[in-house]
């Protein structure tokens, strides 16, 4: 073996990261776009300029009716080719790029493997990732809480009631809900039949929990100590989204065919959009009074202005 020769040996050894270098660094969250002009000066982008985009695998989208911003969750790559690579985009309600990457910017202190579904609850963001229910400080994005969930496969959908209980789906390969108390404490909630592959979930206005499947067509109302309620029906099958108005009308999104249904209480569901692509875990705009659908592998949200 030839002997390293010193600029070589310097090189490896500027290579190697130095003592204290892993050590755990502030957490910070992402600007909105913009850029450093010439003069070194911060230059936020022009308000006449629009910028659509922002996303790696879009799955959920919540509403901040504070800042009036969609907050968009992004699963990045597969777990198999990159860990802890989820982030967090903020857009303006027309759907224009605030902040690319707000949550994720960085690593530094953060841990968001794969985050699906999401809900907001006073000033706190949660998400579905892997195996754990996260939270999130809604004003500046730092990590908060996280709560791993003992037999979780595939956690999915999340809603969370007035009380700080978070109701979580989890997809595959057991068809399970579970329940997170505001103490921290881990139980499931329905197990099995009637869920099949439950995706969506949602509190409606009498504080009941709404499942929707992706292995049929159900809509699921469970009171909360889990009693099975009522069963209503959307249009297709493969159910992914759900919303519920203040007035009771759901609207549920069908990941595998498009659709787009709206039910109305004590009527059958009306179809109000298809041909969506992948239309994911929507949310709802009350200021614009819209959905805001997510649409998964293609990188893209989808807008629907409601009409009465």
């Amino acid at each position: 073996m030839k002997p390293i020769l010193p600029a070589a040996s310097a090189l490896l050894l500027s290579l190697v990261p130095a003592i204290g270098q892993n050590e755990a660094k502030e957490f910070k969250v992402g600007d909105p776009l913009g850029t450093i002009n010439e003069a070194g000066v911060a230059t936020p982008i022009s308000s006449n300029v629009k910028v659509y985009g922002s996303f790696r695998f879009a799955e959920s989208v919540t509403y901040d009716p504070e800042r009036n911003l969609l907050v968009v969750m992004n699963a990045g790559v597969p777990q198999a080719l990159e860990e802890n690579d989820g982030y967090v985009s903020l857009l303006h309600p027309d759907g224009s790029v605030h902040t690319t990457k707000w949550i994720g910017a960085t690593r530094d202190g953060l841990t968001l493997n794969h985050p699906l579904g999401s809900a907001i609850l006073g000033r706190t963001l949660y998400t579905a990732d892997v195996d754990t229910v996260r939270a999130f400080d809604l004003d500046s994005g730092k990590p908060g809480e996280a709560w791993h969930v003992p037999g979780a496969t595939f956690l999915n959908g999340i809603a969370v009631a007035k009380d700080g209980t978070v109701y979580v789906s989890n997809t595959r390969e057991e068809s399970r809900v579970f329940k997170i108390t505001a103490a921290g404490e881990v139980s499931t909630f329905v197990d099995g039949e009637p869920l099949k592959a439950p995706n969506g979930v949602a509190i409606d206005p009498e504080g009941n929990i709404v499942v929707v499947n992706v292995g049929d067509n159900a809509v699921l109302t469970f009171s909360p100590d889990g009693k099975l309620l009522k069963t209503e029906h959307a249009a297709e099958s493969g159910l992914d989204g759900i919303v519920i108005l203040e007035d009771g009308t759901k609207y549920v999104s069908s990941v595998r065919y498009g659709s787009i249904s709206r039910i109305r209480p004590g009527k059958e569901f009306e179809v109000i959009a298809v041909g969506i692509p992948n239309a994911a875990s929507m949310g709802y705009d009350s200021k614009q009074k819209q959905l805001v659908i997510p649409m998964n592998n293609h990188n893209a949200v989808a807008f629907l202005k409601l009409e009465d």
